[in-house]
């Protein structure tokens, strides 16, 4: 199986050094790449090329895992090449016809309000990570652009693709209750839940992660 990871907003490649070892021990492929996620222009169609072409050496269905804003672009991926199905793990879901900020005026639930600038990133996403952890991702992570979250979707429907979601109990930045409530309604699948994970379970629950990853894509 070949895994494309998608990672979410001002983050990058690098967040998912750790699962794909743990995917490879299994037997998979994992791909990831890095979004245009500070360039102001760039918004969920142009994230959507670079993960095609990203991935344009695998001809098979891949298994598409989406963090975060990244469920944003992956269901575009999803209509411009062959997927297996799309994981979404703390994801947004796009609706046709609204923006981001569209939605969460009239579903403000979507993500636990933030005020906190680039330091309060680390308690908002790390909070369950090992220190080191932490500070290594704090070091790492970018700015983001808001294009995003202001465009209208790109997305015109959605894609006739099997979807999993994986939702983090202990997530302070997307909430698992909005999650738990539209996820049935719009994907017609329950959330997988892991209990006690934080925003980043790639850091902070990466064995746990890649079996739920895997029995996701080959179920």
């Amino acid at each position: 199986m070949t895994f494309g990871l998608v990672h979410g907003g001002a983050h990058g490649a690098w967040c998912w050094e750790r699962l794909i070892p743990e995917l490879e021990r299994r037997g998979h492929r994992a791909i990831a790449m890095d979004l245009p996620c500070e360039d102001e222009g760039a918004g969920a169609a142009e994230y959507a090329t670079v993960v095609v072409d990203a991935l344009r050496e695998f001809e098979e269905p891949v298994a598409l895992v989406g963090h975060s804003l990244a469920g944003l672009t992956i269901p575009l991926v999803a209509h411009a090449r062959p997927v297996r199905r799309m994981i979404f793990v703390c994801g947004l879901l796009p609706e046709p016809g609204l923006s981001f900020r569209d939605q969460q005026a009239a579903e403000p639930d979507i993500l636990f309000p933030y005020k906190g600038g680039r330091a309060g990133l680390r308690d908002r996403f790390y909070h369950h990570c090992a220190p080191e952890d932490a500070d290594r991702a704090m070091e790492r992570i970018r700015d983001q652009a808001l294009k995003p979250y202001v465009e209208v979707t790109p997305l015109k429907e959605w894609p006739g693709v099997p979807a999993g979601y994986v939702l983090c109990t202990e997530d302070r930045a997307s909430n698992p209750a909005w999650s738990r409530r539209v996820v049935p309604e719009r994907l017609g699948i329950r959330p997988i839940e892991l209990v006690g994970s934080d925003h980043s379970p790639f850091l902070s629950r990466t064995k746990e992660l890649a079996c739920v990853l895997e029995d996701l894509a080959t179920s």
